[in-house]
């Protein structure tokens, strides 16, 4: 066998073996999607990739053949010196690429419909199947109910959270509840989960890779996302944009529940002594890389806290980062870990 064979016989291999990991369903986050909104994105994604690979492969099969069919040393072909123009040729040259851009404008006009973080149509199509099952199985269950069951009495009510980011903490409150927490994330499954995100300090991406795309989070601005989980379990959820030394750290754990579980997970957070209040979230803001008190719960919150944040930040208030944390950050590492 050559040498190039060998070569690229090895890298397809090394190719297959890399792919493997994703199979086991850690890892790859992307491509295991567990939330509506997330399989929205994923489709259109894989879409888009598809259609412009089969463009690419189609496109580089005819220059190959080209080059083999032309080159120096085959036979002569025809030539025709009459020869000016072909309808087939124009209509292949012009009427497939057209055809194409307007299927990819198409699937991307829905698929930003489907994924708008304001009102994301992937939420409510979610929430309807929800309604069609719940609506089914009571038919099911009492066939004489037939004409009395309809898809309003499953409607589910969906929770708001405010998300606040710091250096470098998440901080999530739930305001109909009355508790927060921070780098904790709980919310139900099948339920629409409606988020307001700012920032404390400066830019970061709210993002769960299961769940729902990143959005920014703006210091002194208001955002908002909407995802919904069809799935129980533990996702993780972290910062895409750096935001200083302890970026690295900047994550956190979302937990999806039954709605059962978290209600009496609600009362458990409630039963604590702890409350978040203006004084304690600007002590809990000051740049702190968290690894030893990770999550924290608050069975009370100040009202209107989210917006006392906007406004700070609007009036100039700043949350310096000392040196120690930038230039040599293992020290205060090891400090917060021993405490």
């Amino acid at each position: 066998m050559r040498s190039w064979q060998r070569g690229v016989g090895r890298g397809l291999l090394l190719a297959l073996f890399g792919l493997l990991p994703g199979c086991a369903g850690k890892g790859f986050w992307l491509f295991h999607p567990k939330g509506a909104v997330a399989k929205s994105e994923w489709h259109t994604t894989i879409l888009d990739f598809s259609i412009m690979g089969a463009v690419v492969l189609v496109a580089g099969s005819l220059v190959v053949w080209f080059l083999w069919r032309y080159r120096r040393g085959c036979r002569p072909r025809n030539y025709d010196p009459t020869f000016t123009a072909s309808k087939i040729i124009e209509l292949l040259i012009w009427g497939v690429p057209l055809m194409i851009v307007g299927f990819l404008s198409y699937s991307s006009v829905t698929g930003v419909l489907a994924t708008n973080p304001y009102n994301p149509l992937a939420v409510k199509r979610a929430v309807g199947h929800q309604q069609a099952v719940h609506e089914a199985f009571s038919r099911r269950a009492d066939p004489a109910a037939i004409d009395t069951v309809s898809p309003a009495g499953a409607k589910v009510r969906p929770i708001p959270i405010d998300v606040i980011t710091t250096d470098w903490q998440w901080v999530f409150i739930y305001p109909r509840e009355g508790l927060a927490t921070v780098d904790s994330l709980v919310v139900p499954v099948h339920t629409p989960i409606h988020f307001r995100l700012t920032s404390a300090t400066v830019v970061n991406d709210f993002f769960i890779p299961e769940l729902v795309g990143e959005i920014d989070i703006m210091p002194g601005m208001r955002t908002k996302q909407t995802m919904i989980a069809g799935k129980t379990g533990f996702y993780h959820g972290f910062s895409a944009d750096f935001s200083g030394g302890g970026f690295s750290w900047m994550g956190f754990k979302t937990h999806v529940m039954s709605m059962r579980r978290f209600h009496l997970w609600v009362a458990r957070v409630k039963a604590l002594p702890t409350r978040l209040t203006a004084a304690r979230f600007s002590r809990l803001a000051q740049p702190t890389i968290n690894l030893a008190e990770k999550p924290r719960y608050f069975s009370g919150v100040e009202k209107g806290l989210f917006d006392h944040v906007i406004e700070q930040v609007l009036a100039g208030r700043v949350y310096r980062t000392p040196l120690r944390m930038t230039e040599k950050m293992t020290r205060p590492m090891k400090v917060k870990l021993v405490k």
